[in-house]
């Protein structure tokens, strides 16, 4: 009899918690978020290859967005806002051997040398399976690194695979952070020599004007892989 209260009880929790994915509370509104996916439909977005919403390469179950390659094109999703400075939250959820990213600073038009829409990318990232962790420099592909121009700490707290993880993203003129599970693990100034340099050394060296947007779209990149996303929420900081 107590274990079956025990169960109805933590299920009814589950349930709770559960019913609080993709919605604002009062303090979140006054704090002026707002949700960037409503966690029931593709409405704010669509496919970067054709603007279309990227039915195909993603899939909405219970409140979770989770992108996969489809057969017909790169499943790629892009907000059909722009933002300049403001501050983003995103659940993320990887699958082994998996790789993905959060993109910012998209000017929604795909970058024929790189055959995608390029920007700012936080790394989202199996470290411990995908090659791609080993590429790079300093460990700058792993998951909330800058991709291929800034490392994340190498003490971040990633949570294991099949765990969500959340990620935020705060910009603010030339100022950048990358923040995991509550922990900042980058900074950088986009005028400043060490991001120059850093960029210099990048794959994206050679793309004019990279890196120097005050603007764009948010991206969730669809990779081949699947990924799962949740509470994807912004706000202006002006």
């Amino acid at each position: 009899m107590k274990l079956s209260l025990m169960l109805c009880l933590s299920l009814a929790a589950t349930t709770a918690l559960h019913a609080q994915n993709n919605v604002l509370s009062a303090k979140d509104k006054a704090a002026g978020w707002q949700m960037l996916w409503d966690g029931k439909t593709m409405q704010g977005w669509h496919d970067a290859s054709d603007k279309r919403a990227a039915v195909e390469g993603a899939q909405i179950v219970d409140g979770v967005l989770t992108l996969h390659h489809s057969s017909s094109h790169q499943g790629d999703v892009v907000s059909d806002e722009i933002f300049q400075d403001f501050e983003l939250v995103v659940d993320f959820q990887l699958t082994r051997g998996a790789n993905s990213g959060i993109k910012y600073f998209v000017n929604d038009k795909v970058n024929e040398a790189a055959k995608s829409v390029i920007g700012f990318e936080y790394q989202v990232l199996d470290d411990d399976v995908h090659p791609d962790a080993k590429l790079g420099r300093n460990g700058n592909r792993k998951t909330a690194s800058l991709y291929d121009i800034l490392p994340a700490a190498e003490n971040k707290p990633v949570k294991p695979i099949g765990e969500w993880n959340t990620a935020r993203i705060v910009v603010h003129v030339t100022h950048g952070e990358h923040w995991l599970n509550g922990v900042k693990v980058l900074e950088y100034d986009r005028t400043s020599p060490e991001f120059k340099e850093a960029l210099s050394l990048s794959k994206f060296n050679h793309y004019a004007g990279f890196g120097e947007a005050k603007d764009g779209h948010i991206l969730l990149q669809d990779h081949g892989d699947v990924v799962h996303f949740r509470n994807i929420k912004i706000r202006r900081l002006k």
